[in-house]
């Protein structure tokens, strides 16, 4: 249980059944092998900030420019959680306030584009996200939005065809950037191509902050000028966001956040960023980023000798997609194995994938969670093991919770941040 569960004594006293599914949560994640790559355990102090009575106080506007009193320390917060930002990734302006990535990148949209113009960004089934551009998203719904894709071969971004489409298409914004995408941005290629077009380049770095700023990930910066990100993810923060840009464009990133979008900001959540923020500084933070792509290399190595087909062929940051139905089995039932055998992943479309969404031929994996937790390379033939395993007996319920137990008594090894059992 966590140490913030152990004290809250209030909770279980007015609601006990809210208190007893937080503790059963708490013990699900310390005995699982979580390997869904947008997740992590953030620390102790960065729960603490996110469960702080700042939770309490309102705070529209900016430091210094608030529409309500009593802003003394909220602003100092704000203004700790900005600084550390711009010194962590090397720019030159930071907006803390985004609620989350999506919010981020829509405040991007409202501040560089109109209703109707042309935007351009990869598409979900290739590893995009739904926010760069997609159909049933506001960006592909407000903009006239287009979308690159991967080699068909290669499954790697093909600069040529990107240049062909923005050619075609003459877009105001080109977002680079996915959720299910295992190599490295070219950021320098993408911002030949964004020039050559007048496009404004923004890079959404959600999934590989945390890689950026360990050095295990090539910078966006200088190449986009404006870069967008979750605070969680590989930056082990709360669940919030961030834009960060030069100084050219400062005025319309804030003026699109607040009061384009947003009214007050969740100064709890603004404090916990400073947390993190402070954490990523350090040379353990970094330490970190390198070891979640060496974890995940290892990881992908060790499936391949187990059979596995990994789309891309492998991995350069922290993530793996697997096409699974070589193995007889797709996505969704794959993910449920998993889950009964203690093992955290989800489904997910690959790219040309002939199946639906709901069920695609796809598991995404990877290696942010069990990295904060201690697990190194020589750990990684064990993980690759037990997943071969749950394949083999996918439809053996008992098997697979005898695979259950073998995982959790391997994660008593590896202790949990912010969790205590």
């Amino acid at each position: 249980m966590s140490r913030e569960i152990d004290k809250d004594s209030a909770l279980r006293a007015t609601d006990p059944e809210i208190h007893d599914l937080i503790r059963l949560e708490a013990k699900r994640q310390d005995e699982f092998i979580r390997l869904i790559p947008s997740e992590n355990y953030a620390s102790a102090a960065v729960m603490e900030a996110t469960g702080s009575i700042l939770n309490n106080k309102y705070s529209e506007g900016y430091p210094g420019r608030r529409y309500y009193e009593g802003q003394d320390y909220i602003d100092r917060v704000e203004t700790l959680a900005i600084q550390r930002a711009q010194a962590l990734f090397g720019m030159e302006h930071a907006n803390v306030q985004p609620y989350s990535g999506s919010p981020a990148n829509q405040a991007v949209y409202l501040a560089l584009a109109k209703p109707g113009d042309p935007v351009m960004g990869l598409g979900l089934p290739f590893g995009g996200h739904l926010t760069h551009g997609w159909g049933v998203n506001f960006s592909g719904i407000v903009y006239h939005a287009s979308q690159y894709e991967v080699d068909p071969e290669t499954h790697r971004v093909d600069l040529n065809r990107v240049e062909a489409l923005a050619r075609a298409t003459k877009p105001k914004v080109i977002f680079c950037g996915g959720t299910a995408y295992p190599r490295v941005w070219d950021y320098a290629g993408f911002a030949q191509i964004a020039a050559s077009v007048g496009a404004t380049l923004v890079a959404d770095i959600a999934h590989i902050a945390g890689l950026i700023v360990a050095g295990a990930h090539p910078h966006p910066y200088p190449h986009a000028r404006i870069v967008t990100t979750t605070t969680h993810k590989t930056l082990r923060g709360p669940r919030g966001g961030m834009i960060l840009c030069d100084a050219s464009h400062a005025k319309e990133i804030d003026r699109a956040v607040f009061p384009g979008l947003q009214g007050g900001p969740h100064n709890h959540t603004t404090a916990a960023i400073a947390v993190a923020l402070k954490e990523a500084a350090t040379d353990d933070f970094r330490a970190y980023g390198r070891q979640v792509v060496a974890n995940a290399k290892a990881l992908a190595a060790a499936l391949q000798e187990r059979g596995f087909r990994l789309i891309s062929g492998g991995t350069d940051n922290h993530l793996i997609l697997i096409d699974v139905t070589p193995r007889g089995i797709t996505g969704k039932p794959a993910a449920k194995a998993l889950h009964e055998a203690g093992i955290e992943s989800n489904y997910n479309t690959i790219p040309f994938d002939p199946r639906k969404p709901f069920d695609p031929s796809g598991l995404r994996i990877g290696t942010p969670s069990i990295t904060s937790r201690g697990m190194r390379e020589t750990d990684m033939a064990a993980v690759a093991g037990w997943i071969d395993r749950v394949f083999r007996v996918a439809d053996d319920e008992r098997a697979l919770h005898a695979i259950r137990a073998e995982v959790a008594e391997f994660c008593k090894a590896f202790p949990a941040p912010g969790i205590r059992i």
